[in-house]
């Protein structure tokens, strides 16, 4: 009997082997449906097609270009299938070994896109070698196989192996209880997954097959050049994070959107809705254009961050209006963030939309605006202007290029190895941050050289992960965050416990119109639109999109750095979709971050089973019998586990009161 109980709680739990076997099961038919890969791409997305059968389809615009030879990846592609399969099988029994073969369908999936990249590879060297093409035919040549590699017959089976073997190790229970603490992922991944698969749908619908070849192509090749559009819609979306400088264009289009979901998040946590981050923003880049321009030379360096101040002063006079009229007249703080920020665009046009103004019959000048017919202010004083980080990390020679510093990665590193080793000593996480900055010091005249021309991202970026350690600090770490989460949790309960519900509502309000004010100073000191000024194109529509970021990060400040960063790339990627494509443009980009949103606020239609489980004593109980009865309690025993109830964390404070009074 023992022997039995042992192997029956060996197996993976039931939702993780469905998770597995839908996976497989995808990544199975995918590997039959779709390209398995691309041996080359033009610039119109035409390509030479792979499938696992053997077959290829000829796409591309130029027909006489040689063809890479795919090498083993074709019997590494059937190796795979032959393990998918077999994942299969055992997610269906809850087999104890099924995290085995996914992981090998992983391995085997890497081992083939590895060797069809060798082989693009080696057909890129042998166009350099050939002597008789000139260099435009040959750069042509280089970027076409330079394009080829995986498509969506070997992305499922690489994804779907992860997923098996992730879920197949559940049964471990130290494995399942990590994946229960990142059981807030579940809504923001599958919301993320459904905005996909809709976003696939409609690039179906939309574009065209891209065949320049002319050629006439049946059902099944029509179908195979449709899918490979999908794909490489999604592989453009996403291809910044491979590169460089598309990189460093996504973490400025996502440095913005770090400080406005902050702002979102923040006040989300104290139970408020701050739908003012645009005119925070507008505020708080005006103070930072104020002082950085109008502040005394005499200040020299402390001129920036005085102007860094003033950003955060502006935004976070911005937020205290609403919450000064929420605490003391009960107004709602929707309605009031929307019409301040009409109030803030008004004051912002008034400021540099002219050089002057009438008023009761006078003409009076103004001298904000800069001379010109554009809408911007005076340019900020040098000392208030904020370094790119290229100029930051950069330990080159002067004007010899960029040498990138690896100090800030070896501190990253030390502060992640130190951490947990000086957990149990006292005063272990400062321990560890002074071990890190000692590291990154020590090692900050070693850098690495970087081919990169340039980048507008600015050290307001660093600014954004201050605000991202002090919205954690704050709001888990102080005895006035356990305040302000109470009041937002349940603001009647917070005010029995001796909690000052209005200086809460104030207070957090502020600090979120801080984060936002303070997204001003990547515009204004940044110069990230070209300038160091307050411009009239600034993008305060930001301030909405921090909305979308706040739901997508479960308002969280590492899920709000993480869903700026994707935001911020998908917008990098759009830009070249929206240049090789004809039927998809860059909108395709908002269509997704609606689609997320949608989800999320769905609950990306997960049942409450998932997101809220049942106590494990339970789901343990049923386990071992099959059925509900072992979790069952004694009438003594519920009655005195209904007189203390322990709320779940999934529940807000007033459901599990008013559960408790039943």
């Amino acid at each position: 009997m023992g022997r039995v109980t042992h192997n029956t709680h060996s197996r993976p739990s039931g939702d993780a082997s469905r998770v597995a076997l839908i996976a497989c099961a995808v990544a199975a038919a995918g590997m039959l449906l779709f390209p398995l890969a691309a041996l080359g791409r033009g610039f119109s997305a035409d390509a030479v097609l792979l499938h696992l059968s053997g077959s290829v389809l000829n796409l591309a615009s130029n027909q006489q270009a040689p063809q890479a030879a795919p090498g083993s990846a074709l019997i590494l592609g059937w190796a795979t299938l032959a393990l998918i399969v077999a994942t299969l099988i055992g997610a269906v029994r809850r087999a104890g070994w099924f995290w085995i073969t996914g992981l090998l369908a992983t391995v085997l999936a890497v081992a083939a896109v590895l060797v069809l990249d060798s082989g693009l590879a080696a057909q890129i060297e042998r166009v350099a070698a050939d002597s008789t093409l000139r260099a435009g035919a040959k750069r042509q040549l280089r970027n076409f196989y330079d394009g080829g590699g995986m498509n969506l017959g070997l992305f499922l089976p690489m994804l779907a192996g992860l997923i098996a073997a992730g879920a197949g190790l559940s049964a471990r229970p130290w494995v399942l209880d990590r994946f229960n603490r990142m059981r807030g992922l579940l809504v923001p991944v599958s919301a993320i997954t459904l905005a996909v698969l809709v976003g696939a749908v409609v690039v179906l619908v939309v574009q065209p097959i891209v065949n320049p070849s002319g050629r006439e192509l049946t059902l099944w090749q029509g179908w195979l050049a449709k899918s490979d559009v999908v794909y490489f819609v999604y592989s453009t979306l996403f291809a910044p994070v491979t590169r460089l400088s598309p990189l460093l264009s996504s973490l400025k289009l996502a440095t913005p959107l770090i400080f406005t979901g902050l702002s979102v998040a923040f006040a989300f946590r104290t139970g408020l809705f701050n739908i003012g981050a645009p005119g925070q923003l507008t505020m708080g880049a005006i103070g930072a254009m104020l002082m950085g321009v109008y502040g005394p030379p005499s200040l020299g360096w402390a001129l920036l961050p005085l102007s860094v101040l003033a950003a955060a002063a502006g935004g976070a006079l911005w937020g205290a209006i609403p919450g000064l009229l929420k605490a003391r007249f009960g107004s709602s703080e929707v309605i009031n963030t929307i019409m301040l920020n009409y109030v803030a665009s008004a004051v912002f046009i008034f400021m540099i939309g002219s050089d002057s103004f009438p008023f009761l019959g006078k003409t009076y000048p103004l001298p904000f605006k800069a001379p010109g017919f554009e809408a911007k202010s005076q340019e900020l004083q040098q000392a208030a202007q904020l370094p790119t980080l290229l100029d930051v990390f950069n330990v080159g020679p002067a004007g010899g290029g960029y040498v990138l510093s690896i100090g800030i990665v070896v501190a990253v590193v030390a502060l992640l190895v130190a951490r947990p080793l000086l957990k149990a000593v006292k005063n272990g996480g400062l321990i560890a941050i002074v071990v890190a900055l000692a590291a990154g010091a020590l090692t900050w005249r070693i850098g690495i050289p970087a081919n990169i021309n340039g980048s507008q991202l600015n050290a307001s970026f660093l600014i954004a992960l201050a605000c991202v350690a002090l919205f954690g600090t704050l709001m888990w770490r102080t005895a006035t965050g356990y305040a302000l989460r109470a009041v937002g949790l349940s603001p009647r309960a917070a005010e029995y416990g001796g909690i000052s519900v209005a200086r809460g509502t104030i207070l957090a309000m502020t600090l979120a119109g801080m984060f936002a004010g303070l997204a001003g100073t990547h515009y204004v000191n940044g110069g990230a639109l070209d300038e160091y000024r307050l411009k009239g194109n600034m993008p305060v529509n930001v301030g909405f999109d921090g909305i979308a970021v706040a739901l997508m990060g479960q308002n969280t400040p590492t899920g709000v750095v993480l869903a700026s960063l994707l935001f911020g790339t998908v917008d990098t990627g759009g830009v070249d979709v929206d240049q090789q494509l004809d039927g998809v443009n860059k909108d395709i980009v908002t269509v997704l971050k609606a689609l997320i949103v949608l989800f999320i606020a769905a609950g990306g239609f997960l049942s409450r089973r998932l997101v809220d489980p049942p106590p494990p004593q339970l789901v343990a109980a049923t386990d071992k019998t099959g059925t509900d009865d072992g979790g069952k309690l004694s009438p003594g025993v519920a009655a005195q586990q209904a007189s203390t109830p322990s709320p779940n964390v999934g529940q807000s404070s007033e459901e599990n009161t008013r559960e408790g009074g039943k």
